[in-house]
């Protein structure tokens, strides 16, 4: 009997193998605004002007501004809303769209903006 339970034991040892678990990757949090869009997002007009020059339409509401810059390829609306009470608007939301309205990538956008010759 003895001998059959050694016959056993490496197949049963073989059965505990400690395997490794599969590590999964972390869960994203506040994550980074996609590249380009960190240029604009939570800046103040002032820093659009110097980006992008003077804007082609500025329209404001209440606490809120709206600023545009159009391009030969894209329009970009950047919407600034106090942070705080008494605070400087910052840019909060970001749209783009080409000048015949169709959607428009947002960073594709500011970065054609950015070369404008009114820009420098």
């Amino acid at each position: 009997m003895k001998r059959l339970s050694f016959l056993f034991l490496p197949a049963l040892l073989a059965g505990c193998t400690a395997t490794t678990p599969t590590p999964r990757p972390a869960p994203i949090v506040n994550a980074p605004p996609p590249t380009g869009l960190d240029r604009v997002l939570g800046q103040d007009a002032r820093a659009l002007q110097l980006l992008f020059g003077v804007p082609d339409l500025d329209v404001r509401e209440a606490q809120a501004r709206k600023l545009q810059y159009a391009g030969p390829i894209c329009v970009l609306d950047a919407y600034l809303y106090p942070p705080a009470q008494g605070r400087e608007p910052i840019v909060r939301y970001l749209d783009a769209r080409t000048p015949a309205g169709e959607d428009f990538d947002r960073a594709s956008c500011i970065a054609a903006l950015s070369r404008r010759v009114e820009a420098r």
